[in-house]
């Protein structure tokens, strides 16, 4: 596979979401730079390409290194005696915990499809939420927020919504498959 190919599926915005979420802003940028030195880089390295302080690139890579994405190698220097520490990226852990991810968001869009399906829904003026009849009924058809009388919902919109959303979810999974 052609490395651009190969180094495509950090600049997903799935992936650069998930890597924000793991390890913070300045992650995506760490796992960029790891990827384009195409070696093993050190941390003082990154914090001068990303105009960062070393100790907050530490912090992302320990971030990224507790859920096995980040790894490093630890040597010493023979010359003071310190320990120099190398890292590199897993993108096979990145795809692997982003698929995990993406199929219990599909799981529980496909229950909430399910549950839309099967429930007649109730919702006030304001649309403050929408609550099966159930629950409705047990708020006497107040809205628990605003108070207001609750009506009949029509969740046929709401539905098509959640159906778009799981196409395009499989979309980006079946896309980032390819990819890695």
């Amino acid at each position: 596979m052609p490395l651009s190919k190969r180094n495509c599926f950090i600049h997903l915005p799935l992936v650069q979401e998930f890597l924000r979420s793991v390890g913070g802003e300045a992650a995506v940028g760490v796992a960029t730079h790891c990827e384009k030195k195409g070696k093993r880089v050190t941390d003082e390295e990154l914090a001068k390409k990303m105009k960062l302080k070393v100790t907050e690139i530490r912090t992302v890579l320990n971030r990224l290194h507790y859920r096995g994405i980040a790894c490093y190698k630890k040597t010493k220097n023979k010359k003071n005696g310190w320990y120099n520490y190398t890292w590199g990226i897993k993108k096979r852990r990145i795809v692997e915990l982003v698929l995990e991810e993406q199929q219990e968001s599909i799981e529980k869009l496909e229950v909430k499809q399910v549950f839309g399906k099967n429930y007649c829904f109730f919702s006030c003026k304001n649309n403050c939420a929408q609550l099966p009849f159930e629950i409705a009924a047990e708020y006497r058809f107040k809205c628990p927020e605003c108070g207001e009388i609750m009506g009949s919902f029509d969740y046929t919109k709401k539905l098509q919504e959640i159906g778009s959303q799981i196409t395009e979810m499989r979309k980006e999974v079946g896309e980032l498959k390819k990819l890695a």
